[in-house]
């Protein structure tokens, strides 16, 4: 079994269908602004939710929207910093600016079916080669026959492009063109640790998943690794095939022992 295929709920996967996809993008824009505005490392949920919902940090027009806003953010990157991926998320986001939309991108995937269903589409095409809304239907009217309306079908791959749009890995508005995303220390770093709680170790951390969603190269990214260990927010030692990749300052000892049992 593919260690990803359930990685503990504990640290704030979600391994089920559907997801916030169905109706919105990753929302990149509303979590940085969110973040800006709440800028703590260790707040609760509540005093995102209230910034949301009742300081209205985010201008929606109405408090429904605001109450919709907030699930959306929650069901998309928990909004709790006692959960491991969103706290790991708040370490990097604060310290590599650039990493900012991989982030939130590899933290949706996490918690996000159909954005999960989609990356495959993506990942397989060749740079520059044209991705259409109607091809991203199609993928999921094959993946879930017959679940959704033909509107609600050509709103999720809308979502879904505008996601992968933001993260750098398409380009274009109405036409979308594949492309290579900007990647930096902090989201290798970030890629590396998800996998790191799926039960990867080593080597195998790079060949994980999250890490080829970065769609960056191995030798860029050991590079990368090596970056991040300088600025003192992994520990990465590579001699030939033998690497040791830790990360000392994203998990508690509860997470560590749960860590370990996933391996």
């Amino acid at each position: 079994m593919n260690k990803t295929e359930k990685p503990s709920s504990d640290f704030g996967f979600i391994r089920k269908n559907g997801g916030a996809h169905t109706a919105r993008t990753m929302m990149l824009d509303e979590l940085s602004t969110l973040l800006d505005y709440v800028s703590a490392e260790d707040v609760s949920r509540a005093t995102y939710i209230a910034a949301i919902e009742e300081e209205n940090c985010l201008a929606k027009p109405s408090g429904r929207s605001r109450i919709l806003t907030g699930r959306h953010l929650t069901a998309l990157y928990s909004l709790d910093t006692k959960v491991t991926l969103f706290r790991a998320l708040l370490f990097f986001w604060i310290r590599d600016k650039n990493s900012q939309p991989l982030l939130a991108l590899l933290c949706s995937y996490a918690r996000d079916e159909v954005l999960r269903d989609s990356a495959s589409l993506i990942l397989d095409a060749v740079e520059n080669e044209q991705i259409s809304r109607e091809q991203m239907e199609a993928l999921f009217e094959k993946k879930y026959p017959g679940r959704f309306s033909p509107a609600t079908l050509k709103s999720v791959a809308q979502n879904v492009n505008g996601s992968w749009t933001r993260s750098g890995h398409l380009r274009g508005r109405t036409k979308k063109y594949r492309t290579k995303p900007q990647v930096s220390a902090g989201a290798v770093s970030y890629a590396l640790f998800i996998a790191y709680l799926c039960g990867f170790r080593g080597l195998n951390l790079f060949s994980s998943e999250y890490v080829k969603l970065l769609d960056c190269g191995s030798v860029r990214t050991h590079e990368l690794a090596e970056e991040a260990s300088r600025r003192g927010w992994i520990i990465f030692k590579s001699i030939g095939d033998v690497v040791e990749v830790q990360f000392p300052q994203l998990l508690t000892a509860a997470e560590k022992e749960l860590a370990s049992e996933q391996a």
